[in-house]
């Protein structure tokens, strides 16, 4: 199963996300689950939010993935919604 983490940034914290940077992209490595991820960007280009997606077999071991991921667990983002995704296109 996929599941799409998608993330939004408390406003103002950018700081956060780059203290916890390096965190989150071990944590990503480390789980092997993560098939693409990326930041989204503001009108300025700068990153506000995240787009994961996790190749789990539930969704209760997506949500642990997310509440595991360090931008979480420092309190990074305004709202995260973790919605069942079906690949069409791309590999």
């Amino acid at each position: 199963m996929r599941f799409a983490l998608i993330c939004h940034d408390k406003p103002g914290a950018l700081q956060t996300r780059l203290e916890n940077r390096a965190a989150h992209l071990a944590h990503i490595e480390a789980s092997g689950v993560v098939e693409q991820a990326g930041p989204f960007l503001d009108e300025a280009g700068q990153m506000c939010g995240s787009l994961v997606i996790l190749g789990v077999g539930s969704r209760a071991e997506a949500e642990a993935w997310a509440a595991a991921d360090p931008y979480a667990k420092a309190g990074l983002f305004s709202d995260v919604t973790i919605q069942e995704w079906k690949r069409v296109i791309g590999g």
